[in-house]
């Protein structure tokens, strides 16, 4: 039984706005444009049937989840509920200052709090003397407490949480087993719809099935960082084929797209068209070099790369092979590839440590590249399932074992900015699909790679 949970970052509010630190504050309140964006999140998850909802106390996520549940077309199983442990970060002596007074006032600890948030310590007064606390510590020991209490309670269950940035990325990151230090490497919008699915309890496998989606909101995707001047770039993975379909291994195999890839190409080529895309590199493959051929169409002057190291893995000898067929051939192989991806050698094929080296070869230089270019701009990356997992985990800081942990759907976009090629990347949105089926869950073929 999957547990699926929406997470979603509460309305612009007027901290926000003023570029305040909010933390366990209950002073802003949503502006216009905030509770504007809390009914678009509502209208766009109007149709489904949530088992339970529940939000953060403070007032800027209670109301949000207020407006959010008046455009359900079915009440929760249960009644709405808000909980102390989904409150934000308690950033204590920062709390209602501006930003920019912080950085003036506390240079170290800003400077802690942008690299090194796992560091930042607060010096706290208290009656019987100063006392030391860790922030961001504190709120991952917080979120991973939620999850322990939360997920026995609502085995198989669909919950919305309605909450804040911090606590969101924190929810996040111990689902995956991301520690403190990547902090600052996941984003969440006003707004922004992510979607978790768990396979049991913590510790259990996890998958993030989208990360920050924003285009109910009329972006696309989502707004660069302000203080961010470095390359924004968009990881596509290739349309579907008929292989995809069958939930055949396709792997080194050439296979083209089928008529929807096609189409699921064109809706991407949409989605992306006021996307001001600068650059493009391919996987030399038929399926993904179509797939950018057909974005292209919408920005003519881009001249398309190919790059061999973004390659799919090959799957050797299960190539052209549906599981049953694998099973067979190789008992308990296919087992312990969906239980533990890092651990398998595939016959007269590559194992994921080859496939990690050449994807992570292949993205430092489109990076690079990015970075030093004369005329800056969007590069636009498409490549396949596993090239893409396993990008998506060496941004992160994770390694092969975290393989599953993120979804890649055909015609899927992901987004990641850099603020130099040398700072830790962002991962702004992942496993975007909105364009395809209209909704927030990915509905592409569950194909194997």
């Amino acid at each position: 039984m999957v547990t699926r949970v929406i997470l979603v970052r509460h309305g612009e509010s007027s901290f926000n706005v003023e570029c305040r630190v909010q933390g366990y504050s209950d002073v802003s309140t949503l502006t216009e444009a905030g509770r504007a964006g809390a009914i678009q999140v509502g209208e766009a998850l109007s149709d489904m049937a949530f088992d339970a909802v529940y939000s953060s106390p403070l007032g800027r996520a209670r109301d949000t989840a207020e407006l959010i549940l008046s455009k359900l077309k079915q009440p929760p199983a249960v009644p709405f509920q808000t909980l102390e442990n989904l409150k934000e970060i308690n950033l204590a002596l920062w709390e209602g200052l501006l930003f920019k007074d912080i950085e003036q006032k506390y240079p170290e600890e800003y400077e802690q709090w942008k690299n090194r948030p796992h560091e930042l310590r607060m010096v706290i007064p208290g009656p019987e003397g100063s006392q030391d606390y860790f922030p961001v510590l504190e709120l991952f020991a917080r979120a991973r407490q939620f999850w322990l209490d939360f997920l026995p309670a609502h085995q198989g269950k669909t919950v919305l949480l309605i909450a804040h940035s911090g606590i969101n990325r924190a929810l996040i990151s111990t689902a995956i087993d991301l520690e403190p230090t990547a902090y600052q490497a996941l984003h969440q919008s006003n707004c922004g719809i992510s979607v978790l699915n768990f396979a049991g309890e913590l510790g259990d496998p996890v998958q993030i099935e989208s990360l920050n989606q924003t285009a109910h909101l009329g972006d696309p995707i989502p707004k660069a960082k302000k203080d961010y001047h470095g390359p924004r770039l968009l990881l596509v993975r290739h349309g579907e084929t008929e292989w995809n379909r069958q939930k055949r291994f396709q792997g080194q195999i050439d296979v083209p797209l089928n008529e929807n890839g096609r189409v699921q190409s064109g809706q991407a080529a949409e989605f992306l068209r006021a996307i001001p895309i600068r650059y493009a590199v391919t996987s030399p493959m038929l399926r993904p070099k179509e797939t950018a051929e057909i974005i292209l169409q919408h920005h003519p002057d881009v001249q398309l790369e190919l790059e061999d190291n973004l390659q799919e893995i090959s799957h050797g000898l299960w190539e052209g092979k549906l599981e049953a067929e694998i099973e067979q051939e190789f008992p308990g192989e296919l087992q312990r590839w969906q239980r533990s991806p890092e651990m398998v050698q595939m016959p007269e094929g590559e194992n994921l440590q080859q496939v990690w080296k050449r994807a992570i070869a292949a993205w430092d230089a489109i990076v690079q590249t990015a970075t030093n270019r004369l005329e800056p701009g969007i590069t636009m990356v498409v490549a396949h399932d596993a090239i893409n997992k396993a990008i998506l985990c060496y941004i992160l800081g994770l390694g092969p074992e975290h393989f599953w942990s993120f979804k890649q759907g055909n015609g899927a976009v992901s987004v990641i900015d850099y603020n130099g090629s040398d700072s830790q990347p962002v991962l702004m949105a992942m496993n975007i699909t909105s364009h395809l089926s209209g909704g927030i869950l990915d509905k592409t073929a569950a194909g194997a790679l």
